[in-house]
């Protein structure tokens, strides 16, 4: 709920900057007056705020429950691999976006934020209260998606 939640503040944030920037900042004015900045730096502060408490911890936290025991190691550093990939590559690509598509780059990441919301709402199950022992039989087999990569014939401990 928290990534939806987030998703949803994150979503209005960058969707509001847009229209402002794409009302204000025109090819005849290429400046922000002080009565519109200050909604666009709060609006930017909360769309932070909205990532600190959700997508930012979480990104770390959930491939660290969600992943069996057996392929956890494995499974966080490819989760950690390539988080730090696309934070390399956003950093260097904004400044140029933001000069060629101007107040379209909060449309686009706008639209990235409901795609990735949408994922979580389809593909990421809830594992509140779920030790991480049982994540599969009780998580993975259970999700109307994913469980059809399961195996059914799995092996527990051992036993044949």
């Amino acid at each position: 709920m928290l990534l939806l939640e987030a998703g949803v503040q994150m979503l209005l944030c960058q969707a509001i900057i847009a229209v402002i920037m794409g009302i204000k900042v025109t090819d005849q004015s290429d400046n922000l007056s002080h009565d519109w900045a200050i909604p666009v730096v709060v609006l930017t502060c909360t769309f932070v705020a909205s990532y600190a408490w959700s997508w930012g911890p979480l990104g770390w936290l959930i491939p660290s429950e969600t992943f069996p025991l057996e392929t956890r190691s494995a499974g966080q550093s490819v989760a950690v691999c390539v988080n730090l990939l696309f934070t390399f590559v956003i950093a260097q690509a904004f400044l140029s976006m933001l000069c060629h598509m101007k107040y379209g780059i909060f449309a686009f990441f706008s639209g990235w934020v409901v795609i990735m919301s949408i994922f979580v709402l389809l593909f990421l199950p809830e594992t509140k209260d779920v030790p991480i022992e049982e994540m599969t039989q009780r998580v993975w087999k259970q999700h109307w998606f994913w469980k059809r990569f399961i195996d059914d014939d799995e092996t527990i401990n051992g036993d044949v």
